[in-house]
């Protein structure tokens, strides 16, 4: 059996390169990309402490919702770039000042 401290390392890993991801560029899909690597990060945490869960099996519920809840939020966030281009002609977010018509 893999310890669970495999698990978090992963987690971990895949949490700081999305953080990296949301910190250092500038593009917003690559944005939104970075954010669901660290929404999978978290799902990876959830998934593996149910693992080790005998009784109930929280974790894996608790993940199910979350990935629900990303690709929601992948629509909505892909949708308001989708606009943003449309308006604007870039998706650069340092480029987009104002916010009304």
């Amino acid at each position: 059996m893999i310890p669970i401290t495999h698990f978090l390392a992963v987690s971990a890993c895949i949490f700081c390169i999305g953080l990296y991801a949301v910190v250092s560029k500038r593009n917003a899909i690559m944005i939104l990309v970075g954010i669901e690597l660290m929404i999978n990060a978290a799902i990876l945490n959830l998934v593996a402490f149910g693992r080790y869960d005998r009784a109930e099996y929280g974790g894996q519920v608790f993940a199910l919702f979350a990935i629900v809840l990303a690709a929601a939020a992948v629509a909505v966030g892909l949708s308001i770039i989708l606009m943003a281009y449309r308006k604007y002609k870039t998706i650069n977010p340092d480029q987009i000042t104002d916010l009304r018509d």
